[in-house]
């Protein structure tokens, strides 16, 4: 008998597989499915079930690729027509061995959301063992409620009974397996822990902790947080069934030369550090650090244009290519061989950034200097300590709102580190942008050293 979570970074998705007597059940499993297979390898089983929590929206899932290579079958909520896979019930239930898993309806983040309930048979088909709740419920948060414009009292509803009515009576000694750790853009304010127990959220858990049903509702009708616009293409393709990955993309290695011509009809992203960005980089490239492309390429990507790629190695363009997959960014073609030396040698020319410190840039407002100041964090964030003259636009918005961004000045961006402010500064610089720089540290540099920040 085992259970492994699989993490993977960026996304903060957490899926799992499990097994016992020669049978395994993968739940929520990412796009590039060879680690389930591994897994299974080494503990002599055959992945016969994959589950999934619900219609995920911020990663393609990989479900029809474990089963053209394992002949499992799928399973889903019935609640919505899926292309593909089988609907199941509140009350249907699976063996494996001495593991049984039983469904549990909880919508709310979606309307056909399930929650598995995991048995050890050999002990008690009564009490759960643990339970794996998807996007439902977090450690130390809950899922969003604001996927569907104009329902968002009517799915808070939905959530508040699905988690007060099902799962907490589940008991207080169940393990809770989420869908999701610290950093998904699924919840407002997960926990660094990637499991928990549902008395520990029951005690714990501020959005747990509200005076019944209604402040529950009011609280995540409300909130809003940030929907990229890939969501909708990964929703579409999740619920049609997407193309199972047979092979990872290889990208080809090309010379400056030839990576210069292929990149004129794509979109050349550089995974580097904002440190190696700012000090070179292939003039019009996106800059998204590796550790954060799960995060924020597909925001900026277009599918249908190809990726070229600026990485420090071969090993960081195939996790790079990893990370694109995972969100239906197929069409990686190129990397740059030999890097930007390769590139700086060539004679060719490349594009340099001013990493601004936030002692020079307090400098700069005090004396009246003029330029924007782009602060490109949340709107919660901008609101609980800023800089003054700021101007805010969440990043993710910021293609759809460079009108409110003049061309003829000076921009410097600012986040809470310095990497989102690296992002955005690649962003505009891609559309046309000639004088943007990013203040590295930001708002953490900030409040070292006790800049005149105001709050709203």
């Amino acid at each position: 008998m085992f259970l492994e979570t699989v993490r993977s970074p960026g996304l903060a998705h957490l899926s799992y597989i499990l097994g016992d007597a020669g049978k395994a059940a993968v739940i929520d499993p990412r796009r590039d499915g060879d680690v389930y297979l591994a897994i299974a390898a080494r503990e002599g089983c055959r992945i016969t079930h994959v589950f999934e929590t619900h219609r995920n929206e911020d990663y393609v899932v990989g479900s029809t690729g474990l089963a053209a290579a394992t002949g499992a079958e799928v399973y889903h909520g019935a609640q919505t027509p899926f292309g593909y896979g089988n609907g199941v019930h509140e009350g249907d239930a699976f063996e494996l061995g001495s593991l049984l898993l039983s469904v549990l309806h909880t919508p709310g983040h979606t309307g056909e959301s399930i929650s598995l309930t995991l048995f050890d048979t050999a002990f008690s088909r009564e009490e759960p063992v643990a339970v794996f709740t998807g996007d439902a419920l977090f450690a130390g948060d809950v899922g969003r409620a604001d996927f569907f414009p104009g329902r968002e009292e009517e799915m808070a509803g939905l959530l508040y009974d699905s988690i007060f009515g099902k799962l907490l009576p589940l008991g207080d000694g169940v393990i809770l397996y989420p869908g999701h750790g610290q950093g998904s853009i699924c919840g407002g304010n997960l926990a660094a822990r990637e499991f928990s127990t549902l008395g520990y959220e029951r005690k714990h858990n501020p959005v747990l902790r509200f005076e019944g049903r209604q402040d529950f509702v009011a609280y995540k009708a409300a909130e809003r947080l940030f929907t990229p616009a890939y969501f909708r293409r990964v929703h579409s393709l999740n619920q049609e069934g997407p193309p199972p990955l047979e092979a990872l993309p290889s990208p080809r290695p090309l010379d400056p030369a030839a990576f210069q011509k292929i990149a004129l009809e794509g979109v050349v992203l550089d995974v580097r550090s904002k440190e190696a960005y700012a000090g070179a980089h292939v003039p019009g490239s996106l800059s998204i650090a590796l550790d954060k492309v799960s995060s924020y390429a597909g925001w900026y990507l277009d599918p249908d244009r190809p990726v070229c790629l600026v990485a420090n190695t071969p090993d960081e363009v195939e996790e790079a290519v990893r990370r694109l997959v995972r969100l239906g960014f197929d069409a990686v073609h190129a990397f740059l061989a030999g890097g930007m030396l390769k590139w700086e040698v060539s004679g060719r020319p490349y594009g340099r950034m001013a990493a601004v410190h936030a002692s020079e840039l307090v400098a700069m407002l005090e004396a009246g200097e003029d330029f924007l100041l782009l602060d490109v964090r949340s709107a919660d964030e901008y609101a609980g300590g800023h800089l003054p003259t700021a101007l805010n636009i969440h990043m993710g918005e910021l293609p759809d709102r460079l009108d409110e961004v003049p061309r003829d000045r000076r921009v410097v961006t600012f986040c809470g580190s310095g990497e989102r402010a690296t992002v955005a500064a690649s962003v505009l610089r891609m559309r046309g942008y000639e004088k943007v720089d990013a203040c590295f540290g930001s708002m953490a540099a900030c409040n070292a050293l006790g800049c005149p920040v105001i709050s709203d």
